[in-house]
């Protein structure tokens, strides 16, 4: 198999795991998703932990443990990483799949904006018109539907964010060392978690269920760590045009879940608000496609291999 058919099979099974993840999170019921996202944070490092000991990483940790600034960049990551997943659970425990969905299919269109606020990049025209719309698709959801969709813009802004800071990081700390750290110093929040689920009325609900909701629960941190590390090695192998077209399966499997399986309320209003969207997105692969082919008509020819 080419590097590239590998990277492109990694990252669309990190995207595909990632929209089933909200069938997972209910099949957790009747834990608590801030209970469910303590775990999920101590089990992501304990899982974290053992790579790095079978990969022999542990020196290339120590290396980024020498650096301030790639340890607070490392923190910072943790704690949006921390919000993202905090939203996200609360969300598909209470049934609202589909707004998460609305979340993640606006995410690589608010990633473009970032650029340009931040790093000042400059984009196309067909962009600026995709992100446009997709504006335009935020309005008629609040004035339409008459509710703010706090969910998908936390959801978008966490992870665009999240984002942001891991391209400032760069290939300087790879993804099990950063994901280790991300997790490290998140382990003050699962505690104080822990501790306020304790003292709640239901209690700590690990290993206190059922067999197989405790084996559930105690594949919170391999469930985090293995779409993650997938999503690092394909991305490391294939375009970025690319993985911005495949992680839409994401948010297509998302939605489809939340409305068709879980049965979720679509009112005329916020179909109209997803139709912008997805119009959005429409232009904005479109745009990827055309820049990608021409990009391919202005490479040189490569020379023939010699049989």
């Amino acid at each position: 198999m080419s590097t590239k058919s590998a990277g492109t099979l990694y990252t669309i099974g990190a995207y595909l795991l990632w929209g089933v993840f909200p069938l997972y999170f209910i099949a957790l019921d009747p834990t608590g998703p801030f209970e469910v996202v303590a775990w999920r944070l101590l089990l992501t490092l304990v899982f974290c932990a053992l790579l790095l000991s079978v990969t022999r990483g542990w020196q290339r940790l120590r290396v980024i443990w020498r650096q301030p600034r790639l340890l607070a960049l490392t923190a910072l990551a943790g704690l949006l990483i921390y919000i993202n997943w905090q939203v996200f659970v609360i969300a598909t425990m209470g049934g609202a799949v589909v707004e998460t969905s609305l979340g993640y299919f606006i995410n690589p269109i608010f990633t473009v904006l970032l650029g340009v606020l931040v790093l000042h990049e400059r984009i196309r025209a067909a962009q600026w018109v995709a992100i446009g719309i997709a504006g335009i698709a935020v309005g008629v959801i609040i004035v339409a539907h008459g509710t703010f969709p706090w969910i998908a813009l936390s959801l978008t802004a966490s992870f665009g964010l999240y984002g942001l800071v891991k391209k400032k990081i760069g290939p300087q700390v790879d993804a099990a060392s950063g994901l280790t750290l991300e997790s490290f110093w998140m382990i003050p929040v699962a505690i104080v978690i822990l501790v306020f689920v304790a003292q709640d009325g239901r209690g700590i609900t690990m290993g206190a269920i059922s067999p197989l909701h405790t084996v559930l629960l105690s594949c919170a941190g391999i469930a985090t760590a293995v779409p993650l590390l997938l999503f690092a090695a394909g991305t490391r192998r294939v375009d970025l045009s690319l993985v911005g077209m495949i992680q839409f399966i994401t948010p297509i499997m998302q939605f489809l879940l939340g409305w068709a399986v879980l049965g979720e309320p679509m009112p005329p209003e916020r179909w109209i608000g997803f139709v912008l969207v997805w119009l959005a997105i429409v232009v904005f692969v479109g745009d990827l496609l055309v820049q990608k082919a021409r990009g391919r008509h202005e490479e040189p020819a490569e020379p023939a291999e010699l049989v």
